[in-house]
């Protein structure tokens, strides 16, 4: 068996976004993940599905493994052959400890490579509005730690050149240590009227700044219960906040959202949501599955589908489902030649692009079946020959209207709904937390499923907002006695999303009139 290799990866503070490319790849590669406390756990999605993960997370006071047990752990999964991704918060080399885990590599002959990150001392203050450098107010900044090795004889921290010598200083891993800190600083000569900044979880949505001064920090930290982890900054650039702030005053931010699409559709309307500062927990309520007929309907429709005069596309997963099997018929695009395509909305519609069509007929008012089929009546007749791919859970009103003007219609089953088993646990946990303050909800199905996977969890579930896609999605809840406090006009993602923005500015707004 040959030797493996071990790439140390600086996952960067937080954010999954500031993973560096190269971190991704060596990811997508790895045979073995051996993951950090702070290393975010959203990042494991880019990973290779296939990988073991290993978690040997360090809290203070709580370490899941010891730091020599870690560095044993990596060389023997590279002397085994595997292809190791060692994912630690921050940066690797910015007391990351990585230089430890690399001399154990080298006595074991272990091949690795060590994959920088951005490192939360730059980053945190950065997404706090804080620029650690700046023209006129900082030329100069260092990184400290704020947490020595206790083994130590002596503290390396030479405060009497540290408290004049440099603008701006930040302390990582010190939150616990500020009054000793403050106490250094001001002994050799800094005032203690500057200006400083605790920045805990910074760049998550959960980012949380407390700013204060280098006398008063002491006092700041009991008196708010500031927690690790946090970034404890130092001088005047902490006063350009004010002025540069940008991150948490978005729209959603601090909000944590419930994500109920289908796994497939989830990640645009999250990735929507985190661009205003949201928190998303993406907990598909419904998966789509296999139609209960085993496509015997659908298989109908493909045969004959060079005799349609119309095709009609309910969704984009009928879309999607009804193409996959087309293709897998041997036949593709062409084969609907002889006939136009009826969208229900322009979501339907672009997801008609990758198979190279646009739809014919897409409603001008509402993106339901009323306003498709109110499009569609003055375009049908007795010959009109119509499919229908869709789910097996849809409304009739459609079928029913098209059929009344003598049109023939056939429905096709192409795909079903079903409950996602694999997030109850994860919804009924948030739930009784308290932790959802807004639930998105964009079909029936997804109401229906949500509530069938958190049957007593109704008075939970009538704390969060509920976010619905159209009058339809919201008449699904009312069935239930929920009431829905955002519905969406434009029966769109985006819709969807401006319809929250507008919400959440609109009660914010009134809280502060009422404050």
């Amino acid at each position: 068996m040959g030797t493996g290799i071990v790439y140390l990866i600086g996952a960067g503070p937080g954010d999954p976004e500031l993973l560096t490319l190269k971190g991704k790849r060596c990811l997508e590669e790895a045979d073995v993940i051996v993951g950090d406390y702070l290393a975010d756990r959203r990042i494991l999605s880019m990973a290779n599905p296939k990988a073991e993960y290993i978690y040997v997370g360090k809290m203070c006071g709580n370490h899941a493994m010891k730091q020599e047990d870690i560095s044993r752990l990596l060389a023997e999964k590279g002397k085994e052959g595997k292809i190791v991704a060692r994912l630690k918060g921050g940066d690797p080399f910015v007391f990351g400890r990585g230089g430890e885990e690399i001399l154990e590599l080298r006595k074991e002959g272990v091949p690795y490579e060590v994959v920088p990150g951005v490192t939360s001392a730059i980053a945190a203050p950065a997404y706090a509005g804080i620029p650690v450098t700046h023209r006129k107010v900082a030329a100069s900044f260092a990184v400290v730690t704020g947490h020595e090795d206790p083994t130590k004889k002596e503290s390396s921290i030479h405060w009497e050149k540290l408290a004049g010598g440099t603008d701006t200083l930040i302390f990582l891993m010190g939150v616990h240590q500020t009054g000793h800190i403050a106490e250094n600083l001001m002994k050799y000569g800094r005032s203690g009227d500057t200006p400083a900044a605790f920045i805990r979880w910074g760049t998550r949505p959960y980012q949380e700044v407390y700013e204060t001064t280098l006398a008063e920090a002491e006092d700041a930290v009991k008196n708010l219960h500031i927690m690790p982890p946090a970034v404890f900054l130092v001088g005047d650039v902490v006063k350009l906040r004010r002025e540069m702030r940008w991150f948490d005053n978005k729209p959603l931010f601090g909000k944590r959202v419930i994500v109920t699409r289908s796994r497939s559709q989830a990640s645009r309307l999250t990735r929507h949501l985190e661009q205003l500062g949201a928190e998303c927990e993406e907990i598909p309520v419904i998966s789509i599955a296999e139609p209960t007929d085993h496509f015997r309907s659908l298989d109908g429709c493909i045969e004959k589908i060079r005799t349609y005069d119309w095709v009609i596309f309910t969704s984009q997963n009928g879309v999607d489902c009804f193409f996959k099997r087309l293709y897998g018929k041997g036949l593709d695009a062409r084969a609907l030649g002889n006939a136009k395509i009826a969208c229900i909305g322009p979501a339907t519609a672009e997801s008609l692009r990758p198979y190279g069509l646009r739809a014919d007929c897409i409603p001008d008012g509402e993106y339901k079946a009323e306003g498709l089929l109110e499009t569609l009546v003055p375009q049908v007749g007795k010959e009109t020959k119509i499919c229908i791919p869709r789910a097996k859970e849809a409304r009739e009103i459609l079928v029913t209207g098209l059929r009344a003007t003598g049109a023939s219609v056939d429905v096709a089953e192409a795909y079903c709904t079903v409950a996602d088993e694999e997030s109850k646990k994860r919804l009924n946990a948030l739930l009784d937390a308290g932790k959802a303050d807004i639930i998105t909800l964009t079909s029936s199905s997804t109401v229906h499923n949500l509530i069938a996977m958190a049957p007593d969890k109704l008075d939970a579930i009538r704390n969060s907002v509920l976010a619905c896609i159209g009058p339809i999605t919201a008449e699904a809840c009312r069935s239930y006695g929920l009431s829905p406090q955002v519905v969406s006009d434009v029966y769109t993602i985006d819709g969807l999303v401006e319809a929250i923005t507008a919400a959440e500015h609109s009660r914010a707004e009134s809280d502060a009139r009422n404050r």
